[in-house]
């Protein structure tokens, strides 16, 4: 797979900012780099050239930089726009995390480039960036059935049993996140693909 010896340098999760959001479908990006920072005995902090908060990590002596926009989903594309400029990182080294309505709970796939399928995160990097050939770490949420339910179904929680295959995707996702850093993307890409969530949904 091309690209495969990449080194990550900057992770950015999508979330929205606020206590009223945190635990709705539409942050698993900020789940996903909460959990990764911790891991990796990071802690975020306010930048405010980037109206976000970030993070910094030393992985196999280097860094590697966590990132939540905080300037809410529709606004993603500033904090990314402004730290991997700031950083001069190249998009083929930077992993967006994000939900992904096209995927069922407890799925998780990783993947360069291709559209934003309508995701407003996605949408706004590419609209303040140009930018589409970064990777994308896909965290599985489900689709509500109707497209003119998604913006409220994505705002919400998800089901307890919805949110433990979520949140079992996220451990599979921890657990190759340094094989992923690492830039082994086959290898990391076959252990995610290859996943098969051991709850039961329904």
């Amino acid at each position: 797979m091309p690209g495969d010896s990449i080194k990550f340098e900057l992770i950015v999760g999508l979330g929205n900012p606020d206590s009223e959001y945190e635990q709705t479908r539409h942050n698993a990006g900020f789940w996903f780099v909460d959990q990764l920072a911790s891991m990796l005995g990071a802690t975020f902090s306010p930048d405010k050239k980037s109206h976000s908060m970030l993070a910094k990590a030393t992985v196999e002596g280097r860094a590697v930089y966590l990132l939540k926009p905080y300037n809410y989903m529709n606004n993603s594309g500033q904090g990314y726009a402004a730290i991997s400029r700031f950083y001069k990182i190249e998009p083929e080294k930077i992993l967006v995390a994000h939900d992904e309505l096209d995927l069922p709970p407890g799925l998780v796939k990783i993947k360069k480039g291709g559209g934003h399928g309508g995701h407003n995160g996605l949408r706004d990097i590419f609209a303040k960036t140009g930018q589409r050939d970064f990777w994308r770490l896909r965290i599985g949420i489900g689709h509500p059935g109707n497209k003119n339910a998604v913006s409220g179904y994505v705002l919400k929680r998800a089901s307890s049993d919805d949110q433990s295959l979520i949140d079992e995707a996220l451990d599979v996702s921890l657990r190759e996140a340094k094989t992923i850093i690492d830039g082994d993307i086959n290898v990391a890409t076959k252990a995610l693909h290859s996943h098969k969530p051991k709850i039961s949904n329904g």
